[in-house]
């Protein structure tokens, strides 16, 4: 299995070493992928580029203090221009109908960098949901560890992390030959490295997954108590829960159906590939191909999705572009995401907490 969703969208790459692969699984034909596929990933790229250098310049030559949470954003976007910068050697190969003209090294090294900017994204992802949960639950403690050495080493072990674990795809990638063409491609797995590619899937996106979206739903929680007993005139507090589902909601519409799919290839993997028992598989294969598109288009919106949602970030890109126009504040730096949501949790869980004390001292 390989670690990319650009590897399953031609027959050649479930060819085993054999002199009949018509003997095994052939891929499901998807009409016109060679046509939008293409256009896809080279509007992926154009878009991605600029917005990821806009949103990295606007953090790097900010105006003022930059917040914790910035260190982690400026990373995500790195990790996310990266990945883009291969996306024409891609295009190139849909465009060549999966004919890999580029030569061994830039086929290993760009899934090498597909895998670990997959990696890197849901690990800072974690971090940042992480953060912000320990920032608004536990202010206290959040003052102590919340440090930018904390955050810089962080960021720093998410990429040695990722690098690690994206050394099977750089191992595994290799140049195949067939019919006198050359294609980019896996070597065959094994059923025990099939396993351990299930197990990696599980540690390094299902339970950051579920990390994530147990992180969200605990802010969630308060900010919905919260909104209970502070009435129905609170813009601020509603703003906030909608800000937070939309962005679980973007990264779980982005990654959920190709890491689902990728799952079902490889449990339908570790069976017998030759027909009649080919349908899980070539479907499951099929599914990655049809879902891939969203999951890297994940690269390119990001950046949008902290400008529309992120005032701060909005003042600074707008800064950044514009230096000759005097910025008109939309609002002080507390009409962020994160201290929006931490102010209006922060002063919902004093007060619970001062209830809770004042009924112990009268109990006594």
């Amino acid at each position: 299995m390989s670690e990319t969703p650009f590897n399953y969208n031609d027959s050649y790459e479930y060819f085993f070493p054999t002199e009949s692969p018509e003997e095994y699984c052939q891929a499901l034909h998807m009409p016109y992928m060679g046509i939008f596929l293409p256009i896809l990933y080279a509007t992926v790229f154009l878009v991605g580029i600029v917005g990821n250098s806009i949103l990295m310049g606007a953090l790097v030559f900010k105006f003022g203090v930059r917040r914790l949470i910035d260190t982690f954003i400026l990373n995500l976007a790195a990790s996310d221009f990266v990945f883009l910068l291969t996306l024409p050697l891609w295009v190139h190969k849909e465009i060549w109908l999966g004919v890999w003209r580029s030569g061994s090294f830039l086929c290993k090294g760009s899934s090498y960098i597909i895998s670990v900017n997959m990696y890197c994204s849901i690990f800072l992802l974690t971090c940042m949901s992480a953060d912000r949960y320990l920032a608004i639950m536990y202010p206290s403690v959040a003052r102590k560890v919340r440090t930018r050495f904390y955050t810089n080493g962080l960021c720093i072990c998410v990429w040695i992390l990722s690098c690690l674990l994206g050394l099977p795809t750089l191992l595994s990638r290799e140049l195949r030959q067939y019919n006198g063409q050359a294609y980019c491609t896996d070597v065959e797995l094994t059923p025990a490295k099939r396993i351990v590619s299930l197990v990696m899937l599980i540690l390094a996106f299902f339970f950051p997954l579920l990390s994530i979206l147990t992180f969200y739903c605990s802010i969630t929680k308060k900010l919905c108590m919260h909104y209970q007993k502070s009435g129905k005139h609170d813009k601020k507090l509603r703003k906030s829960i909608k800000i937070v589902f939309i962005v679980v909601a973007a990264f779980v519409f982005s990654w959920i159906p190709y890491n689902i799919f990728k799952l079902l290839a490889i449990i339908s993997g570790l069976q017998d590939l030759k027909p009649p028992f080919c349908l899980p598989y070539v479907l499951a294969q099929a599914g990655m191909e049809v879902s891939s598109p969203f999951a890297f288009a994940n690269s390119c919106a990001n950046p949008f999705i902290y400008y529309c949602f992120d005032g701060y970030i909005r003042r600074n890109i707008s800064q950044c572009l514009c230096p000759w126009v005097k910025g008109h504040s939309t609002g002080s730096s507390s009409d962020t995401l994160d201290t929006r949501i931490s102010y209006s949790l922060s002063t919902f869980i004093h007060g619970e907490d001062a209830i809770r004390k004042r009924r112990r001292s009268l109990s006594f």
